[in-house]
């Protein structure tokens, strides 16, 4: 075997360890990456050659946890890990966005990239090594690749930041963000932050590429080690002569149909696609067909050139607007009577419809992975069904861009959630149009349905998607604010930000150019939150603050808190007290132990029922005070006195001289059992707990008879 091991140090101390020649060899590339007790098995493998007709990078990217890395099982009937988490996903979407943008353009082989998390601890974040993998295994693979790259995590923690920070240093950032870049260039930003500034955010990026430079310096060490070359290959036939005939016959069409500034989006496209009908109609039938997939591929580069020359050289885009100009905006809010609040937003071609539904404990998001387990108490569920775009085709189910673009508006959203609010919360986006940045409609129609709903959220937040255009070498170059889909798909950036009046609370970009100097970042970040302060005046005209109460037929919830031995009592044997209470009541009762106190959350959607619950509650966790009155039950009688139950399950003795000022000669002849009476709790006695009541003590003292002389 020739093993080669390479480390990397960071500044802590912690060492990063790239090893490859040992494991998985007949791979394109394998690479074991290990720091601590998490250890991450990268592999590489890349098809021969190109499917015919393929002009695209078919790559595909697949991280997952084995749940034996922490030495556990799975859940459920199986046993087994079976499809991908949210979290896998969202982790093969940040290696995915950083890897695709870098392999040759003329490069069409299938090619499948998985990270597998072998071994793992509670406080490492492999989703911060795994990018790190990934890449090196392309890195010692012949596969071609204009990297490496390498991804980290860089959080603020105390006014400072950090490179990989643990899971539980993590909890304590007001910044978190993942950055993947080359040894030159950032790729891809996302993370999520507590309103910080657009330089505070820049600073971060900055330290990250700091700490990604040598990374990829030591992959390209390893590569070197290694010694494997690059492979050779051919998957494009070109035709340059057809190259220059479309081009010739093309682009002057297409940038006339671009200077139309048509705002509808089907229509746009139906005339800007014509162009290359009557193109193809007017070739020889023998050629049409075989030359069909050429003319598209062409066209298509005519295409990006007439919209980037348009908006460089004239300052005009597809639709008629300038570089900073926002689509027009309109809102409604309780505009559907069913859920617990509801928003519509739409922002040009783009509507997103969102709900919120209100719930207990009990709807509680449970979260079973390999490397985190808990509960989430504030879901955002985006859907995006093709009929948004105009597409005949059916829906199957929640994709990646689903999960990635839902958890975007989450992370958008979550900080300005209330603190140790009661509810579990849900919103569901569904995109009814989408012509650029539903992800964006979304956290505003959210922010929207969230304060329909009575949320008391801490600021309204709102979103704004950035594009960008530039010539070679960015000497030339345009900031877009409120990209169309066309502008995200020719341009040069995508660049989603999200906030409050006060600062970012997330963000999500993609570079797809080399040498983006930080000045245009800068630019973009200023220009970002100018647009998204606008948007924030149009969503506060519609509702400028949580409505004061809940709507009707939302749940209540009163929360109570016990000590942590008082639980038993309230639960009662098998379940048999909380049950009656529920079922009397009808409401519903959550119990949780926290910080060895009891969590009591009571839940209707009346008053009435929550009242009744309540009192039940308290009667039971009520502690007996010397001196209080209470109405008791006589729950026994003995020769020396009565038991009375004064709170439940608290039985207290009145003594048979308690009973009256008069002398008692049988309990019996007074009480029975099941009697209600008042009583006073004389003493407690502090060594046994027992209780000494007085029913003499309430009764007014009998007159004293003169004594005749």
């Amino acid at each position: 075997m020739n093993v080669v091991t390479k480390s990397i140090t960071l500044s802590d101390g912690r060492v990063i360890t790239l090893e490859t020649g040992k494991l998985a060899k007949q791979s394109d590339g394998a690479v074991m990456l290990t720091m601590g007790k998490t250890m991450l098995l990268a592999t590489v493998v890349s098809a021969p050659d190109a499917g015919p007709d393929v002009d695209f990078m078919p790559l595909s990217v697949d991280y997952k946890e084995k749940f034996s890395a922490v030495g556990r099982f799975p859940g459920g009937f199986t046993r087994r890990e079976g499809r991908a988490s949210d979290y896998e996903i969202l982790v093969s979407r940040l290696i995915d966005r950083a890897l695709r943008p870098l392999f040759p353009d003329d490069y069409h082989a299938e090619t499948f990239v998985n990270v597998t998390l072998y071994s793992a601890d509670e406080e490492s974040m492999p989703d911060a090594l795994a990018g790190l993998a990934a890449s090196a295994a392309i890195a010692v693979s012949d596969i071609p690749f204009n990297g490496p790259i390498s991804e980290v995590r860089v959080a603020r923690i105390d006014g400072k930041f950090v490179i990989n920070p643990s899971r539980s240093e993590l909890k304590k950032a007001d910044l978190d963000i993942m950055v993947g870049a080359t040894y030159e260039n950032i790729m891809m930003v996302e993370g999520e932050m507590s309103e910080v500034s657009e330089k505070e955010m820049l600073d971060a990026i900055k330290f990250a590429h700091a700490a990604i430079k040598e990374q990829c310096q030591v992959q390209k060490e390893l590569a070197v080690a290694v010694g494997k070359a690059k492979r050779t290959y051919c998957h494009e036939v070109n035709d340059e002569a057809l190259r220059k005939d479309v081009w010739d016959k093309c682009y002057q069409k297409a940038y006339e149909v671009a200077r139309k500034q048509i705002t509808d989006k089907h229509e746009r496209v139906g005339s800007l696609h014509q162009v290359k009908e009557d193109y193809l109609a007017a070739l020889p039938e023998e050629e049409r067909e075989a030359k069909k997939v050429l003319v598209g591929r062409y066209y298509h580069d005519v295409e990006k050139e007439a919209m980037r020359r348009m908006i460089l050289d004239e300052g005009v885009r597809l639709d008629g607007r300038n570089t900073e100009q926002i689509r027009p905006i309109w809102c409604e809010v309780d505009n559907l009577p069913g859920p617990h609040g509801a928003a519509l937003f739409t922002r040009g071609e783009t509507q997103s419809l969102t709900t919120v539904t209100l719930g207990t404990k009990s709807d509680e998001k449970l979260i079973d992975e390999a490397t985190e387990r808990g509960k989430e108490r504030f879901l955002l569920h985006y859907n995006f069904p093709p009929f948004s775009t105009g597409e005949a085709r059916p829906t199957r189910g929640v994709g990646r861009r689903e999960v990635g673009h839902g958890n975007l508006a989450h992370r958008a959203l979550k900080r300005m959630l209330p603190d140790e609010y009661p509810y579990t919360v849900r919103i569901i986006s569904d995109i009814l149009e989408s012509n650029g940045s539903s992800s964006m409609a979304t956290v505003c129609a959210g922010t929207l349905a969230l304060m329909d709903a009575g949320v008391p959220i801490k600021k309204p937040v709102t979103g704004i998607a950035m594009g960008l255009i530039t010539d070679k070498g960015c000497a030339k170059f345009a900031v877009l604010s409120d990209i169309l889909g066309d502008e995200d798909h020719l341009g040069d950036m995508d660049f989603k930000v999200t906030g409050t009046v006060d600062g970012i609370t997330a963000t999500q970009m993609d570079i797809k150019v080399d040498g983006l100097p930080y000045e245009i970042l800068e630019k973009a970040l200023e220009q970002a939150r100018r647009g998204r302060l606008h948007i924030m005046e149009k969503v506060t005209e519609t509702l400028s603050a949580p409505r004061a109460d809940l709507k009707p037929h939302a749940p209540r919830i009163q929360t109570i808190i016990i000590d942590k031995d008082q639980i038993g009592a309230v639960i009662g044997p098998g379940g048999k007290i909380i049950q009656d209470i529920q079922e009397k009541s009808g409401a519903v009762i959550n119990i949780e132990e926290v910080d060895n106190k009891g969590i009591v959350d009571v839940s209707a959607t009346n008053l009435e029922s929550i009242n009744m619950a309540m009192a039940r509650i308290r009667a039971i966790v009520a502690k007996p005070e010397e001196g209080a009155i209470y109405e008791g039950v006589v729950k026994s009688l003995m020769p020396f006195g009565a038991f009375v139950e004064i709170l439940p399950g608290k039985d207290g003795l009145l003594h048979v001289s308690e009973i009256d000022h008069k002398r008692i000669e049988k309990v019996e002849d007074v009480l029975k059992e099941g009697d209600r009476i008042q009583v006073k709790l004389l003493e407690i006695d502090k060594k046994t707990g027992k209780l000494r009541l007085s029913r003499k003590a309430l009764l007014p003292r009998p007159e004293r008879k003169e004594v005749q002389e």
